[in-house]
């Protein structure tokens, strides 16, 4: 017989042990499946200002719209009176002008270009520009969050811009008198272009979020459908169509308030710089609104 040993059987895994090995590899998949589903449900910055906002969760930026509306249109109309934001008015007026031309015998016609309607059709032509402007969004998406943080801004600029125009230009901020206006050289005149195109910039975007704020400009609408709203004597009920449209003119009221307030005291251009904060503050408002809830899949 041959003294070769035989190896003995590697020793085999006992069933506690099989148990045991098992329970690790099923606990780090699962620990895995966890902390992969946790990444996806953090958001990104990028992804968070990428996101749409609730339009209904917008309430404060938009009556926040609506004071700066009133806030501006008070220096205007104390200065020119001309209303920035109402071009309804202003169109009418270009209208009153052209038919001013023919008024009278001939060779005795007014047919000067007469500076009150030189102002009311520069607040005009900006006010549209800005509005043009505001179309940005629906590109980028007119409830994306990084855009109506952008569109404010924007706002925020041209209303630093015309507090520098102003600035610069020297002029009074209150007239007494419709044919004596304040401003009357051409920097009052861009100082007027920048706040009305501030204006359209913030009309486009209340708009684009089709609230019952509207435009946050125009309140001649927005009484219209809160007399005519069914629920109105509803008291001791929310209704949200009314509320907010008793906001916005309430959030307008005070604005204008505000910015005679300020004028008298301060001026048009430390007026408009107070502004220019006033829509620091809103843009940065955009951050905390609620982004709208995504369906389950």
């Amino acid at each position: 017989m041959s003294d070769t040993k035989v190896a003995p059987p590697p020793p085999a895994h006992t069933t506690p042990m099989r148990h045991s090995a098992a329970s690790t590899v099923a606990s780090s998949n699962l620990k895995g499946d966890v902390e992969q589903a946790g990444s996806k449900n953090v958001l990104t910055l990028w992804e968070y200002l990428m996101a749409d906002v609730d339009p209904t969760q917008t309430t404060g930026p938009l009556a926040a719209y609506c004071f700066m509306t009133g806030y501006i249109d008070v220096v205007s109309f104390s200065a020119i009176f001309v209303w920035c934001g109402f071009q309804t008015g202003n169109f009418a007026q270009l209208a009153l002008a052209l038919g001013r031309l023919f008024e009278g015998a001939p060779g005795f016609r007014d047919t000067s270009f007469h500076r009150a309607d030189q102002q009311a059709l520069c607040s005009l032509i900006s006010f549209n520009l800005g509005a043009f402007v505001g179309r940005i969004g629906d590109r980028v998406g007119a409830h994306k969050r990084i855009w109506l943080i952008a569109g404010t801004f924007i706002q925020a600029l041209l209303t630093m811009a015309s507090a520098i125009a102003f600035w610069k230009s020297a002029s009074s901020s209150i007239a007494d008198q419709r044919d004596d206006p304040a401003w009357t050289n051409a920097l009052s005149f861009v100082g007027l272009a920048f706040m009305s195109a501030s204006l359209g910039v913030q009309g486009i975007l209340g708009k684009r979020l089709n609230t019952q704020f509207g435009t946050t400009i125009v309140l001649t609408t927005v009484w219209v459908e809160l007399m005519s709203d069914p629920r109105l004597f509803k008291f001791r009920q929310r209704v949200m169509s009314r509320d907010h449209r008793l906001i916005a003119a309430v959030a307008l009221f005070l604005g204008a308030f505000v910015g005679r307030a300020i004028l008298a005291q301060l001026g048009t251009a430390a007026t408009m710089g107070i502004g220019v904060g006033f829509r620091m503050f809103i843009t940065l408002s955009w951050i905390f609104v609620p982004s709208k809830a995504t369906p389950r899949r």
